[in-house]
């Protein structure tokens, strides 16, 4: 079995403009699901069907969130994870490739 790790640490202060978040959603509907990732790919990575990774700064966060209630329905579900400090992502199985910048992969 292969694992991917990796350490990330996000500071809420002042000097530190970034936030990681981990965005996750249940969306009925192929066209508004399809859309969202979209958005979302804008933002950060696929991590999985239906999950996305972002390190951003705390205003693209808020513009995120805002452009995320737009979505919002009783049928569906958005929920945004928003890490600060320090953090480990553990990968197991599929390996996923992608760049950022404040992320060291080990």
């Amino acid at each position: 079995m292969e694992r991917e790790n990796y350490f990330f640490e996000i500071q809420d202060s002042a000097e530190n403009d970034k936030v990681f978040v981990l965005i996750i959603y249940d969306i009925a509907e192929n066209k508004k699901r399809l859309k969202l990732a979209k958005l979302l790919q804008g933002y950060g990575f696929r991590i999985q069907k239906s999950a996305f990774e972002a390190t951003i700064t705390k205003k693209k966060y808020k513009k995120l969130l805002h452009e995320l209630s737009l979505f919002g329905s009783k049928e569906d579900s958005i929920r945004v994870y928003k890490i600060i400090g320090k953090g480990q992502v553990t990968n197991i199985g599929k390996e996923t490739n992608y760049e950022q910048d404040d992320i060291v992969l080990i």
